[in-house]
């Protein structure tokens, strides 16, 4: 008696996991969990080339100061004012347009899309 409770006990638990187990990936996998994962990834790809945009600069000016240390120049680069990444120059370069006319479009899709099937 003992040991079919046991049993029936440990099957349920068992499947109490697995469902919540199963659960769990199926959430991992749908389209808007993928899509935030893939985002975030990019996120942080973008802060790892950036931090590494702002030690290859840092390496670089102080490396020209050494050699211009070595090489006795005069007019060594600016090492204090370490400079940044270049700022964005977008809109600069677009310059002012003048204003157009826009139109906006919608199309209304059929609520039932079951109707082709």
């Amino acid at each position: 008696m003992f040991r079919r409770t046991f049993w029936f006990t440990a099957g349920a638990a068992a499947g109490v996991w697995a469902t919540t187990k199963v659960n769990r990936k199926l959430k991992e996998l749908t389209p808007e969990s993928l899509a935030a994962q893939a985002a975030n990834k990019a996120v942080e790809a973008g802060h790892r080339l950036k931090d590494f945009a702002l030690d290859v600069r840092a390496t670089m000016v102080q490396r020209e100061a050494e050699l211009g240390e070595a090489l006795g120049l005069d007019s060594a680069p600016p090492a204090e004012q370490e400079r940044g990444l270049p700022a964005q120059r977008r809109r600069a370069a677009l310059g002012s347009r003048p204003a157009q006319d826009t139109t906006t479009y919608s199309i209304s899709y059929n609520r039932n899309r079951n109707e082709d099937h």
